[in-house]
C-alpha cells in the first residue's frame, strides 16, 4: 500500500518516532503540514490537518512543527469546518 521498503541508508539508525497525531513539516513538499499516522517502511505516513489522502516523507526531511505553523494549520481547518470543506 505504501511503495517500497528499502531504507535509504540502512546503517544510519532511525530517528525516534512521534506520537500519532504530532505535527509535522514536510520540507521536501514546500513544508506542508501534516499530523503524524505511522511508519510505512522506512517513511512516516503523514496526513493533512484537515483530514484527506496520506502521504510518505522521508524522516530526514521532516521537522517538528513550530507552534506558529501548528496554530496556521488548526485555524485553517476550522475555517475549512465553517465553509462545510470538512467535518
Amino acid at each position: 500500500m505504501y511503495g517500497v521498503n528499502v531504507c535509504p541508508n540502512p546503517e544510519e539508525p532511525p530517528p525516534d518516532l512521534p506520537a500519532p497525531g504530532t505535527l509535522l513539516v514536510d520540507t521536501s513538499r514546500n513544508d506542508r503540514v501534516g499530523e503524524f499516522q505511522g511508519v510505512a517502511g522506512c517513511y512516516w505516513a503523514l496526513r493533512p490537518v484537515g483530514g484527506g489522502r496520506e502521504w510518505e516523507a522521508d524522516p530526514r526531511h521532516v521537522r517538528p512543527a513550530p507552534p506558529t505553523e501548528q496554530l496556521r494549520s488548526h485555524t485553517a481547518r476550522m475555517n475549512a469546518r465553517s465553509r462545510g470543506e470538512v467535518l
